[in-house]
């Protein structure tokens, strides 16, 4: 299936854990395809998920621990950022934006990612090491601006 999220890339985006999700499957809340043992959701599925109040209100709580977390850390040992982007977008293109940070969050170990999307507009939240958030910013940025 081409165009899907997997049980890994949904754990990031709603910053739940996978067996957190696994739950929500056996409870009817989550609904997706499992293909060759591997949980397979389409972008429908995902923002029907993220659609249920229940859900919902636990991203919510979610995307602003990761903010919180981030202010509240006064021991930082290294350069931290965190950036948050609010884009207006339609259904289709934040989930191409959701895929496009689930990517990069993929090929980093040292970052945090949380995405919502509501009313119209695409919220994105990065934190972590300040280079790796830098780099996936730039990458985002180059994509973004050479359409």
């Amino acid at each position: 299936m081409d165009g899907t999220y997997n049980l890994n890339d949904l754990a990031l985006m709603a910053g739940f854990t996978t067996r957190t999700l696994r739950n929500y499957l056996n409870q009817g809340l989550l609904k997706g395809e499992k293909t060759n043992g591997v949980w397979q959701f389409t972008a429908e599925d995902v923002d029907r998920f993220f659609g249920e109040p229940f859900v919902k209100e636990g991203l919510r709580i979610k995307r602003s621990s990761v903010v919180f977390d981030f202010m509240a850390d006064r021991n930082k040992k290294t350069d931290r950022s965190c950036v948050i982007l609010d884009i207006p977008a339609s259904v289709a293109k934040g989930n191409a934006i959701s895929a496009f940070f689930c990517d990069r969050m993929n090929e980093t170990s040292d970052a945090v990612f949380s995405y919502g999307w509501d009313r119209g507009v695409c919220r994105v939240i990065l934190s972590g090491a300040a280079g790796s958030v830098a780099d996936i910013m730039k990458a985002y940025c180059a994509a973004v601006f050479s359409d």
